[in-house]
């Protein structure tokens, strides 16, 4: 992790103090949001003997926060919780010592979706800020072929190869039998790996909650729940449809994405960017990849992204939807990408501002006066 600057999450972070004193940071575990806080609490002249930094998965800590009171009403400045999910009952609490110590600064660090853990919002409306803390992007390793292949976890982009699979590998594991359940979710551990080992070889394809419970023998509900639980905890990327003012019949159901690459191959058993060339499921781990960047890139909500497909084949891969403009993106893993029907369709049935067809090559190029080629090293402004 330390090879990796992001300062500019600390910027961010920051910046954030100045709207409001209690600022969340949320992302997968091991994703880098306790490197920040440690770092953001020794720029503010501390270590970690100091008191008012509280790890949840120390039992001292534990131990010391089961008075609340007694433990955070005495400190000033920076306090840090991390692993805040372990403990929903503080946020009540810290609505009272934000109201009460206006000496006091919060950051709370959370492994699942602020819907997720749904009392911070209740009780803190007003009083917090959030930020989505991703694994590392292409833009802060300045590369995106290995990132690509191992995915952006600091340990497993850092690592090599093998024991980079291995961390992976771990990874999963330790997610479903033991971090999940930490939420208090009711789900079936070895039916949670079977389905979300199956949801690698459906990563890219549009969801089909009925064909999934069939396969895993559970109820469709079932799979949505399941869905959800990997949604909110940032493993999975769900893809709403985008509904156009056309007479075309359109898509209505989403699409699903692993978020992270590097936990989709170690699924395919992709070690290195020439295997995955010879995948099949290469295009659509591409297109994965590049959404997630893009999204990362213009910083925009979830609720802002979409795909679009009609029955007639026109699809656009993605959509982003700022500051009142329309930028579709194709993601083409080929030598050289050429004009479809499909991009004349989203063209015109969008209404499109922009539409960009990224590739993995090094030459940018215009299709037309409204479709550009580029390559995603330009386009990232990446050396």
């Amino acid at each position: 992790m330390d090879q990796i600057s992001r300062l500019s999450l600390i910027e961010r972070i920051q910046q954030s103090f100045q709207v409001n004193r209690i600022v969340c940071l949320l992302g997968p575990r091991q994703c880098g949001k306790t490197t920040l806080a440690r770092l953001l609490w020794k720029m503010n002249d501390k270590t970690l003997k100091d008191p008012g930094y509280f790890d949840l998965e120390r039992p001292q800590d534990i131990e010391s926060l089961n008075n609340p009171d007694l433990a955070l009403s005495s400190l000033k400045g920076l306090i840090v919780i991390d692993e805040i999910q372990r403990r929903p009952d503080l946020f009540s609490y810290l609505r009272y010592l934000h109201d009460q110590h206006l000496d006091q600064q919060f950051l709370i660090l959370g492994s699942a979706s602020a819907s997720l853990i749904h009392q911070s919002s209740e009780s803190l409306a007003g009083r917090i800020s959030f930020i989505e803390i991703t694994p590392f992007s292409a833009k802060e390793v300045n590369e995106w072929r290995m990132l690509l292949i191992k995915g952006g976890f600091p340990r497993s982009y850092l690592l090599s190869t093998n024991p980079s699979m291995e961390w992976r590998q771990n990874y999963m594991r330790t997610y479903i039998e033991q971090d999940l359940g930490t939420f208090g979710l009711n789900f079936q551990p070895d039916l949670l790996r079977r389905f979300w080992f199956m949801l690698a070889h459906y990563h890219g394809q549009i969801l089909n909650a009925s064909t999934l419970a069939q396969s895993l023998g559970v109820s469709q509900p079932t799979i949505v729940r399941y869905l959800s639980y990997l949604k909110d905890t940032f493993m999975l990327r769900i893809l709403k449809p985008w509904f156009a003012n056309t007479l075309k019949r359109q898509v209505k159901s989403p699409k699903v994405y692993y978020r992270d690459s590097g936990l989709l191959h170690y699924v395919l058993g992709v070690k290195e960017f020439h295997h995955l060339i010879e995948h099949p499921r290469a295009g659509a781990s591409f297109e994965g990849f590049c959404i997630e960047e893009i999204i990362k890139y213009h910083k925009v909500d979830a609720e802002d992204c979409y795909f679009w497909a009609s029955h007639n084949k026109a699809e656009l891969d993605l959509l982003i939807v700022k500051d009142g403009k329309k930028h579709g993106f194709e993601f083409k893993l080929s030598d050289a990408p050429k004009l479809t029907p499909s991009m004349r369709f989203a063209l015109e049935d969008l209404e499109l501002d922009s539409l960009k067809v990224i590739y993995p090559g090094d030459r940018n190029y215009a299709l037309t006066k409204d479709v550009q080629v580029e390559s995603l090293s330009s386009y990232l402004n990446l050396p």
